[in-house]
């Protein structure tokens, strides 16, 4: 099977979904990673690969979106390139930020994408998640449609540790504790979500369409 991950900006895929990466490409799935916005920054895009590799994603794709410009795009200019993408992997998995993350641009992924795995035309997709963000998740205004409620869980116990080397490689993008970009804040984010299912480290997630087929 096949996962495909998509990050609004490079470090969102392993600041939301790293340990599901790593847990999913240790399984033999085949994973994906689609960095939606500008990448054309050669540091930024090996940081990128860097953490890719580690955590054993596939094929990293870059669709060189401009960032914080997403809002002023063509609806279609971004949908084109998301589903491009789709068309291309054919997942059955998906994961997108949270819709109500402070910066627009994963709003405008998450809308995004939302179209491109719409169930019709054959659509290879079955589950699609919502993944929480670090520094853009917690910091918007909250409200009903801006609280991220998760009701899926991973257990990443015997995966945190590489989440948190992926990370590292973003040597641009990490930070020093409290920020929440850091290392100690994304492990005692997965402690609290893990606490809260009984696990040691653990990923949550909002489901947003799983699919059954057969029972």
């Amino acid at each position: 099977m096949k996962v495909l991950v998509f990050a609004p900006h490079n470090d969102d895929e392993v600041l939301g979904a790293g340990g599901a990466i790593v847990k999913y490409a240790n399984a033999g799935y085949s994973v994906y990673v689609c960095e939606v916005t500008d990448c054309r920054n050669e540091i930024l895009r090996q940081e990128a690969k860097n953490a890719h590799d580690l955590m054993g994603v596939k094929e990293s794709i870059f669709c060189n979106l401009p960032p914080v410009e997403l809002k002023n795009l063509s609806p279609k200019e971004i949908n084109k390139s998301i589903t491009q993408v789709v068309e291309k992997i054919k997942p059955e998995i998906v994961f997108m930020p949270f819709i109500g993350d402070m910066h627009i641009d994963h709003k405008e992924v998450t809308e995004s994408v939302l179209v491109a795995v719409r169930p019709v035309n054959n659509c290879s997709v079955i589950t699609v998640y919502m993944y929480e963000t670090l520094s853009e998740t917690g910091w918007n205004i909250p409200n009903s449609e801006r609280t991220f409620s998760p009701n899926t869980w991973i257990d990443i116990t015997e995966e945190i540790d590489k989440k948190i080397e992926a990370m590292e490689c973003y040597k641009t993008q990490i930070k020093q504790y409290p920020n929440p970009r850091s290392s100690e804040s994304i492990r005692a984010l997965a402690m609290y979500r893990g606490s809260t299912v009984g696990f040691k480290y653990a990923e949550s997630f909002m489901m947003i369409r799983n699919i059954i087929e057969e029972v």
